[in-house]
C-alpha cells in the first residue's frame, strides 16, 4: 500500500510540473506535501527521493526542492514503471493515449542471428511479432519482436494488442528486468515513410536490443523503428569520488 501511495504522488507531481502548476520551479516543503497529501512525511520523502534519482527534481541544500527545467523541455515518452523493464509497454505522453496495431503475428523458425542472439537451436521456433505503435491516431513507432515459443507457448492476437511483458508477469510469474540496447539512426525506407508518416529525407531512429527474464533467460529480441522526433532518452549521473 505504501508503495502505491508514492507512486501516486508522484504522477501527481508529474502532471502539475507539466501543468505548469510551479512557475517558479520550485515544489512546496515536505511539511506542506504531506499536508496536502494526507500522507506521512516518509512517504513523500520516498517520492522526493525517487524523483530526484531520475533527474526530475533537484534538491538545493538550504534553499529547497526544484525542478529540473531540462526534465521538461527533454520529457521522454519512455517511462519504466513497475517490475517490467519492457520499453514498449511504458509509454508516457501527456494527455495522449497509447494505442496498438498488429501489423504481422506468425510463427517461424529462427533465423541464425536469432539463434545467436536467444540462444536457441534451429528447431526453436519463434513468435514474429510486428506491430505499429501510437499515440491517439498518431504513430510514432514500427516494433517487430522475435519471442521464443518454449518460453511462452500461448501467444494470441489478443494478448500482443495489449502488454506482453504484463501479460507475462500476470499469468507467468515472470518478469523482465534486464536488457541491452542499442541506439541509432539511419535513414528512413519506404515502408518507414508509409507507416510513421515521414518524409523522404527524414531518418528513422533505431532502438534494437535483447530482453531478459529475472532468471538470466533471454526473453525476446527486439527491432523497433521510431519516428527520430520520439528519438529521446534522459538519463541522470551521479558521480562520487
Amino acid at each position: 500500500m505504501a508503495q502505491f501511495v508514492y507512486k501516486q504522488i508522484i504522477d501527481d507531481l508529474k502532471q502539475k510540473i507539466f501543468a505548469g502548476q510551479f512557475p517558479d520551479m520550485k515544489l512546496p516543503d515536505e511539511r506542506s506535501l504531506s499536508e496536502a497529501y494526507q500522507v506521512s512525511r516518509s512517504s513523500i520523502k520516498r517520492a522526493l527521493s525517487k524523483m530526484a534519482n531520475d533527474g526530475i527534481i533537484f534538491k538545493k541544500r538550504g534553499s529547497g526542492t526544484f525542478i529540473n527545467p531540462l526534465y521538461i523541455k527533454n520529457a521522454s515518452i519512455f517511462n519504466y514503471e513497475g517490475t517490467n523493464l519492457g520499453v514498449t509497454d511504458n509509454f508516457h505522453m501527456h494527455g495522449q493515449k497509447p494505442a496498438t496495431k498488429v501489423l504481422c503475428f506468425e510463427v517461424i523458425p529462427p533465423t541464425e542471428e536469432l539463434q545467436r542472439n536467444l540462444f536457441l537451436k534451429p528447431h526453436d521456433f519463434v513468435y514474429k511479432i510486428r506491430r505499429l505503435r501510437l499515440f491517439d491516431e498518431d504513430p510514432f513507432m514500427i516494433e517487430t519482436g522475435y519471442i521464443p515459443i518454449k518460453i511462452v507457448q500461448n501467444l494470441t492476437p489478443e494478448i500482443i494488442e495489449g502488454s506482453i511483458f504484463n501479460y507475462l508477469e500476470d499469468v507467468h510469474n515472470m518478469a523482465v528486468t534486464k536488457s541491452f540496447l542499442s541506439i541509432f539512426a539511419e535513414p528512413s525506407n519506404e515502408k518507414d515513410r508509409e507507416l510513421l508518416h515521414l518524409k523522404e529525407h527524414e531518418p528513422v531512429g533505431i532502438m534494437e536490443g535483447i530482453f531478459f527474464l529475472d532468471n538470466g533467460t533471454p526473453f525476446e529480441f527486439s527491432h523497433m523503428r521510431l519516428h527520430y522526433q520520439y528519438l529521446k532518452f534522459n538519463t541522470f549521473v551521479s558521480v562520487s569520488e
